[in-house]
């Protein structure tokens, strides 16, 4: 009896394990590489930071006072004509301006390094920039109409990415500034701030920045 059991079992699984296998197309190599091809956010800011990045910022950009009047009369003019808002969310509208002045004073001792730029003439600052080598904000990836959080898998990419832009600008050209006797220096930038994110002077994230000989 036990031996007709045993043949019963045997038969029931034989019949029940072709139908619970399944047998899967080998995939290319192509998809294998796609796969595992893993998320590389400071390669792809460097590939297209010269096609895509500067020119739209340059053709969104407004000079600095215009974009600073416009915004105090009527910030969603402003951000609609000189910025970009993610959809989603409650994100502030991200500013992008050219400004152009001196700078009356600076904090290098520390590694998110600034400057303060008077852009009037009236030996005020109106402006702080960062010049890294560490800087706060992701005010560079979120000026861009055509980088979106959805277009990520996870948050975690998504800030990795805003991350990116920074370094990538202090990589290129901000780490090549000089950090003495930067007092009384001309500064010539493109750069991106958030409405609203700071109570004091706007933050400025620099896509571009130059220093000129004092006029």
């Amino acid at each position: 009896m036990q031996g007709k059991i045993n043949i019963a079992v045997v038969l029931v699984l034989a019949g029940v394990m072709p139908a619970a296998c399944k047998f899967e197309r080998t995939k290319t190599s192509e998809e294998i590489a796609a796969q595992t091809t893993t998320f590389n956010p400071d390669k792809t800011v460097a590939d297209f930071w010269d096609a895509k990045v500067i020119p739209y910022l340059t053709s969104k950009s407004g000079d600095f006072k215009t974009v600073r009047d416009l915004e105090s009369a009527d910030v969603e003019a402003a951000g609609a004509k000189h910025g970009h808002k993610e959809k989603v969310g409650n994100s502030p509208w991200t500013l992008v301006v050219r400004l152009e002045g001196k700078i009356i004073s600076s904090n290098t001792e520390s590694r998110a390094a600034t400057i303060d730029v008077d852009g009037d003439g009236d030996g005020k600052a109106d402006a702080t920039v960062q010049i890294g080598p560490a800087m706060r904000g992701t005010a560079l990836r979120d000026s861009l109409d055509f980088v979106s959080f959805n277009d990520f898998t996870n948050q975690i990419d998504y800030a990795q990415f805003g991350k990116a832009f920074n370094t990538y600008a202090n990589k290129t050209f901000l780490e090549k500034i000089p950090r003495d006797n930067l007092n009384g220096a001309q500064v010539k930038l493109l750069g991106t701030y958030q409405h609203g994110v700071s109570s004091g002077l706007p933050l400025i994230s620099p896509a571009s920045l130059e220093i000129l000989a004092p006029k």
